[in-house]
């Protein structure tokens, strides 16, 4: 099994799979997550994560609550692949002679590994953030006490005419990620997919840090014998914690990511310059309570999350299917 585990091909199998499953539960109370965040002081929407959902639902039907799922499900597999992967990879090159890693040397990898995963991870959420966010867009814009065509926040051209035409009456009209994707592409280039990447990096680099040695403990404390593999449950369970809790750990880095990757901002919204000019605009104007906004929603998100990819990839899933399918030949 240890040796299977080498197998690129397999990684990418349990990343896909684990990924996939996840998503599909959790993605409802990610886009809850991402509302939440976008949300000012005097301008609530939605009072918590159960009254958004009711919102999406009563306002956009039941598939409201899935906007962006697709570029999720499609960009999730090379990025839980590239996660694991990278981890081990780094975890593999700094042990010596097979020996357990020290604490630091686990948080070395995993810095790594999340330093890794943002090549896929940054362009994903780039994409997700602005089809998530529009129907919080949409019902402030129904409110015409609070929304103004004089106060309307100019925004950044790219999806202007696909989210707002600037007046209150008028809804933002749907559009794909594959026409925002190319919109960003065709008026910044690629650096238009990958705006918001130190913020990425901020938040992602942390969160490999506490998570991947934070789980490895954990899982290990299950473990019946050194030489043995901890049950699934208990692999379930470590991942569920370990998301978990780091997800909570940096989620003032999500909000300052989801501020800057928003480009479309709603009535008397604020246009941020970069990292250091959000979170102080944030402190100053709302409070460092603002930090933890979505915070709950997001430990909902991550915990199963991990928790499915770390069974999936214990359990050797992708071992299984490479062995057993005409699938094997990908690693020959």
């Amino acid at each position: 099994m240890a040796q299977q585990q080498n197998s690129l091909p397999a990684k990418l199998i349990n990343g896909g799979i684990a990924g996939i499953v996840g998503v599909t539960c959790v993605f409802p109370i990610d886009l809850a997550k991402t509302r939440l965040q976008n949300q000012r002081p005097g301008q609530q929407v939605y009072k918590s994560m159960m009254d958004c959902l009711v919102k999406t639902v009563r306002s956009e039907g039941f598939c409201g609550m899935y906007r962006g799922a697709a570029v999720n499900l499609t960009l999730v597999t090379p990025e839980k692949a590239i996660k694991l992967a990278a981890n081990d990879f780094f975890r593999q090159h700094l042990s010596k002679n097979g020996k357990g890693l020290t604490v630091f040397k686990e948080m070395l990898a995993g810095c790594g590994a999340g330093m890794c995963q943002v090549v896929v991870t940054t362009p994903m959420e780039m994409l997700k953030i602005q089809l998530q966010d529009a129907g919080r867009l949409a019902a402030q814009q129904q409110k015409p006490v609070m929304m103004s065509t004089t106060k309307l926040v100019a925004t950044n051209t790219v999806l202007s005419r696909s989210f707002n035409s600037c007046t209150v009456s008028s809804a933002p009209r749907a559009v794909s990620a594959t026409q925002i994707a190319k919109e960003l592409f065709h008026t910044h280039g690629i650096q238009g997919l990958y705006k918001g990447l130190g913020a990425t990096l901020i938040r992602d680099v942390p969160f490999s840090i506490v998570y991947f040695p934070l789980f490895a403990n954990l899982n290990r404390l299950g473990k019946p014998s050194p030489d043995t593999a901890s049950p699934f449950y208990w692999a379930f369970m470590s991942g569920c914690v370990a998301g978990s809790t780091a997800a909570v750990a940096v989620n003032p880095c999500d909000v300052v990511k989801t501020r800057l990757q928003s480009l479309n901002k709603g009535s008397a919204e604020e246009a941020y310059s970069g990292v250091v000019d959000c979170v102080s605009k944030i402190m100053r104007k709302e409070g460092p309570s603002a930090f933890l906004k979505g915070a709950g929603c997001r430990a909902l998100v991550i915990a199963p999350l991990f928790g499915i990819a770390q069974v999936m990839y214990f359990a050797g899933v992708g071992e299984y299917i490479l062995d057993n399918t005409p699938l094997n030949l990908l690693s020959a």
